[in-house]
């Protein structure tokens, strides 16, 4: 197994590292929301549902649609050191309920994104967001995100983290557009 680096991009060891031989193989990035925007969230809530989608907080007895969702998504999953995301079982799925809130979009009765977020030290700190193909770049991972942050928003929590792999451009600019702020840029090194 290759001796694997993950160091923030501001850190002198990134040098170091890379003087020493360690190549990047993957980058990631962390951002934060404070105090964010209601109507700009209202927005992309409101763009979904025109489109057609209903959004809405699922239960753990949706667990087998999202497992079916995640698995339908999972090989479009960046792999880095730092992001790589098995979705696992479908106990592993239920296993999500109560400690985290499930969003999701539905096409009629087909759920087609979803965003899995969780009240972490004071902050909504999002596991994961997954929408299927042919749904990408259509607003739907901005809307559920948005929907999960306005009924965080509801109970007083007005700060929010996240975070992805930065081949992903897609998720960087749905988080970007509902106002987070990248704050952290990271290197995953190996050797």
């Amino acid at each position: 197994m290759p001796d694997t680096q993950i160091v923030q991009d501001t850190d002198p060891r990134c040098a170091q590292l890379e003087a020493a031989g360690y190549r990047v193989v993957g980058e990631s990035w962390a951002a934060h929301l404070a105090d964010p925007d209601r109507d700009l969230l209202e927005t992309a809530v409101s763009r979904a549902t025109a489109s057609g989608l209903t959004l809405r907080e699922l239960g753990a007895e949706s667990a087998e649609a999202l497992h079916k969702l995640e698995k339908a998504n999972e090989s479009d999953y960046p792999v880095t050191p730092a992001t790589h995301r098995i979705v696992g079982e479908l106990s592993d799925i239920r296993g999500l309920w109560p400690e985290h809130r499930v969003f999701g979009a539905f096409d009629r009765s087909r759920l087609v994104g979803a965003t899995v977020i969780r009240r972490h030290e004071g902050s909504g700190d999002t596991r994961f967001t997954s929408v299927l193909a042919p749904y990408r770049r259509r607003g739907v991972g901005q809307a559920v995100k948005a929907a999960s942050i306005l009924a965080f928003l509801d109970v007083g929590i007005t700060r929010f983290s996240t975070g992805g792999a930065a081949i992903n451009d897609g998720s960087l600019g749905a988080n970007e557009a509902l106002g987070y702020v990248v704050d952290e840029r990271w290197r995953s090194y190996q050797l």
